[in-house]
């Protein structure tokens, strides 16, 4: 996948205090850093190897690329640490934090993002990979973190944001049936609750396919209690991004999410388009200037989806 972010720094980049911070909890001197692709944040994203060929995946930011991912990487930190070993994700080794500047260590996990658009066996392999993790973090083994609701009420009240202040350029649709896109979000929030941890930003960057099919899930700072269907549901929404696979038939075929309320499912994709296309107005954060297209694209696809389903 091509790079998200034009502005991302790499780790000669940052402070000598910092690297050296990284390299005392590996124990050794870094002797190569390789930047990766992918995801939307200014900093670091480095694949690293110490003089004694020891692996690592380093992340660091500060207020200066963009002033919310400092407090993400804090966030990622402690829920990393408290993820029990049986999570599909990275092991945090340690982590630096000097009140400017955040960095994360994690194991390096061998692996690439799922090809976009999607392909069948890649694509059933993450389904199930979901599935199994839902199952696996029920009940939630990590209780201090924000419910499902508590994360996604101000996103999902993005229906009535539009229409308060419609843009010129809403969708016909859309502007028709605007009372109900808000009544199917505000029920989508209320369909929120479950006591699974949940991922909450799954898409293919946030996934590594390793070499025996294994599904890794990185990137954990928006992790919350919710219902066991609802990243699947989200991974859903990249796929119909991307294209060229039935998402609704998908919906009914999964296990996890084939019995569920279908005005639950309705109400939550209903708000995340509203937060897509809410979002897609707004001028683009620092450091970040691609995000408000990628937005405006998961908007536009996720409506025409949420259309049919409303009827």
């Amino acid at each position: 996948m091509a790079s998200a972010t034009k502005t991302r720094i790499g780790w000669l980049d940052l402070p000598p205090h910092v690297r050296a911070a990284v390299e005392e909890i590996l124990g050794d001197r870094v002797v190569e850093a390789v930047s990766q692709s992918g995801g939307y944040s200014p900093g670091t994203a480095d694949r690293v190897r110490t003089a004694a060929g020891r692996r690592a995946f380093v992340k660091a930011v500060s207020p200066a690329q963009n002033d919310r991912s400092p407090g993400m990487h804090r966030a990622e930190a402690r829920i990393a640490a408290a993820l029990p070993p049986y999570a599909p994700a990275p092991r945090l080794l340690g982590s630096h934090d000097d009140g400017d500047w955040v960095a994360l260590v994690f194991t390096d996990v061998e692996g690439r993002h799922p090809a976009t658009p999607w392909v069948a066996g890649e694509l059933d392999a993450v389904l199930t990979a979901l599935a199994t993790m839902a199952t696996a973090l029920t009940p939630t083994p990590i209780t201090a973190v924000p419910t499902a609701a508590e994360q996604l009420a101000y996103d999902f009240a993005g229906w009535r944001r539009i229409a308060e202040d419609r843009p010129a350029d809403l969708d016909p649709w859309a502007r028709a049936h605007l009372s109900e896109l808000v009544a199917a979000a505000e029920w989508g929030v209320a369909a929120l609750a479950g006591n699974t941890l949940c991922h909450l930003d799954v898409r293919a960057d946030n996934l590594l396919i390793g070499p025996d099919r294994a599904v890794t899930v990185v990137d954990w700072p928006w992790a919350c209690r919710g219902p066991a269907w609802l990243d699947t549901v989200l991974l859903l929404v990249n796929v119909r991004l991307h294209g060229g696979h039935d998402t609704e038939a998908l919906l009914h075929r999964l296990p996890v999410t084939a019995d569920v309320d279908p005005a639950a499912v309705t109400g939550v994709l209903a708000g995340l388009a509203g937060f897509f296309l809410d979002g897609a107005r707004q001028p683009p954060p620092v450091g970040i200037p691609t995000v408000r297209a990628f937005q405006r694209a998961q908007g536009d696809a996720v409506l025409p989806w949420v259309a049919r389903r409303l009827g």
